[in-house]
Formats: structure tokens, C-alpha cells, sequence
């Protein structure tokens, strides 16, 4: 899972934080298991003199040491043994690990462990949190009651049909996200709940430990900006790496941004690039397909009817009906 660096970071720290509160309670534990039992505390004093004790006799032995080694493993089998029967008997434990399968490193050779997984999977949970509210966007609070069940004559069925065929294309795609599960795009006007649809699936998709990424088209673009034109400051570098590598990007709101031929370049190089490394991406937007052809170039169109599940939302905008407009 690529998580951004900001998300890794935070992971980081909050791993090193258990890692060293967990040391302090084994200190603690150590010093408690010491006062009761003595002979721990000479073990492993012992233990430790252990390599000091080869390297001495290795020196004084010369080239062939395998008497003094044999002695000292000797010595030191019969030490564990002694230990490990004290702390059995007694049920005591001061050396556990934050992490015992990579022992509070969060790496396993090159491979992130499910210990630090784990926590970058909560601090993306809590970055969406911060950008898209409270946690109230879920598939099953998605109210169709909303969107008219009178046949529409373009669409040829009614918004209701349409939207009910649209929430089980979004669940589909949250509960089978993976490698090769492709891209959506989400088109109609204002207020028929493109937003909400990309905000429960970013959340069940996080949920299941993939690196999301949610954010809207002026923010993407001004992360471009400030990484090409204000590069001399270190909090813009590598600003965009998270747009380009995780493994679900959603785009929010396409078309609010002031279009330029940078944000089109910027634009069209976010979407070949995870194309072409096989990574899914969601883009929602106002524009009709007239007008989107003509603000984007052909080459972006092109790319979006060849490679995107085209996504219609149609019916009345549902923020004014809640107000009662």
C-alpha cells in the first residue's frame, strides 16, 4: 500500500512512541522481576559478558578458539535454561516486544510490517475524517426517496432506477477494490450526490487498508503549483507523490479550478501516469461532456471515455430539497 509520506510519518511516530513505552514497561517489569528473584539479575549480567568472554579467548587462543567456544556456549546454554525455567515457573515476562513479529521496527527486510500497516491505515482513516466530516457518508444512509421515480424521457428510465444502478456500481466497487478493479467517473449536475458516493467509497475502501487519497481539483492543482513554481521550500517538495502513488485517487469537483494549460498538463500527466501503472482513480465533475471536451484536450477526453466507467447522476439537487427550496 503506497500511504503518503505525511501518513507514514505520523505511523512512524506513533510506533516509536509504543516502542518506547513498551521498553519503559519493561524496565519497570525488569526491576520488579530483579527485587524478587536475584539470580535473574546475575543471568543476565552473565548472559551479556558473553561475546566480551569469546572475544577475549579468541585473542588469547589464537586462530583456533573452539575449546574456549565450546566452554563459553556451554556456559551460556546452561544459563538460558536456568532463565528460562525461572521466568516460566514465576509466569514472569519483562522483554516483550511492541511488535513481536518485527519487533517494533515496522519493517520485516525491505516489507512494511502489519504493525505499522495497521497504524497508517487509522491515520488515513483520520485524514478523511478531517476532509470529508464526521463519518456520517455510508452506502446505507444513501437515500434514494430523494430522486424522482417519474420516467425520464433522455434517460429513458427515472432518476430513482438510475441512481439505484449507480449506488450498487459504488458498493461493487468498494467491496471488490483491487489491482485491475478500474476507474469511475462521475458526471451530473450539482447536489445529486456525486460527492457522498466518493466519500463512502474512499472510506470503506481505506477501511480495508488500501492508500486513499481524496481531494478536490483546486487543491490538486495548487499541490502541483506550489511543487513546480515554489520548489525552494522544503514543505512543497514531493508534494504530489501521493497523487501519482496511492492506490485509490479520488478527484472532487473537476472543472472548479481555474483551468490553465498548466492545470491541463497537470491533469492529463495524473491520469496517464496511473494508467499506465495500473492504479485506480475516481473523478467526479459538473461539466457537461460538451463543455468538458472543450475546457480539457482531446487527449484527456480520450482517456476518460476509453478508461473510466462513465457514471450519469441525474434528478433534482437534493441540498435545496433538504433546505426546502
Amino acid at each position: 500500500m503506497a500511504y503518503s509520506e505525511q501518513i507514514l510519518q505520523r505511523a512512524r511516530a506513533r510506533l516509536e512512541d509504543a516502542r518506547r513505552e513498551r521498553e519503559r514497561e519493561n524496565e519497570q517489569q525488569r526491576k520488579l522481576a530483579y527485587e524478587r528473584y536475584p539470580r535473574l539479575q546475575e543471568i543476565d549480567k552473565k548472559l551479556r559478558l558473553t561475546m566480551t568472554k569469546l572475544i577475549s579467548n579468541t585473542l588469547r587462543y589464537g586462530e583456533d578458539p573452539r575449546e574456549a567456544i565450546n566452554a563459553i556456549r556451554g556456559e551460556n546454554l546452561a544459563l538460558q535454561r536456568e532463565r528460562e525455567w525461572i521466568l516460566e515457573s514465576e509466569e514472569l515476562d519483562y522483554e516483550t516486544p511492541v511488535c513481536a513479529t518485527c519487533g517494533g521496527t515496522g519493517y520485516i527486510g525491505s516489507t512494511m510490517c502489519t504493525c505499522l500497516r495497521e497504524l497508517c491505515r487509522q491515520e488515513q482513516k483520520k485524514e478523511l475524517t478531517s476532509l470529508l466530516g464526521n463519518g456520517r457518508e455510508s452506502f446505507d444512509s444513501f437515500r434514494l426517496e430523494y430522486y424522482p421515480d417519474i420516467p425520464d424521457g433522455v434517460l429513458g428510465v427515472s432518476p430513482r432506477r438510475l441512481m439505484q444502478s449507480n449506488l450498487k456500481i459504488c458498493q461493487r466497487y468498494a467491496q471488490g477494490f483491487g489491482p485491475g478493479v478500474g476507474n469511475l467517473f462521475f458526471a451530473g449536475p450539482t447536489g445529486l450526490g456525486k460527492t457522498f458516493l466518493s466519500a463512502c467509497i474512499a472510506r470503506q475502501v481505506a477501511d480495508r487498508g488500501y492508500s486513499v487519497v481524496y481531494e478536490t481539483a483546486i487543491r490538486v492543482f495548487n499541490d502541483f503549483e506550489a511543487e513546480k513554481f515554489a520548489a525552494q521550500f522544503e514543505e512543497n517538495r514531493g508534494l504530489t507523490k501521493k497523487y501519482l502513488n496511492c492506490d485509490l485517487l479520488i478527484i472532487d469537483d473537476l472543472g472548479t479550478e481555474m483551468t490553465t494549460q498548466f492545470t491541463i498538463s497537470a491533469l492529463y500527466h495524473i491520469i496517464n501516469t496511473r494508467l499506465m501503472e495500473n492504479r485506480a482513480t475516481i473523478i467526479s465533475t459538473n461539466l457537461s461532456d460538451s463543455v468538458l471536451d472543450q475546457r480539457y484536450s482531446p487527449q484527456i477526453a480520450s482517456r476518460i471515455t476509453g478508461s473510466f466507467r462513465v457514471i450519469k447522476f441525474a434528478g433534482e439537487d437534493i441540498r435545496h430539497m433538504k433546505k426546502g427550496v
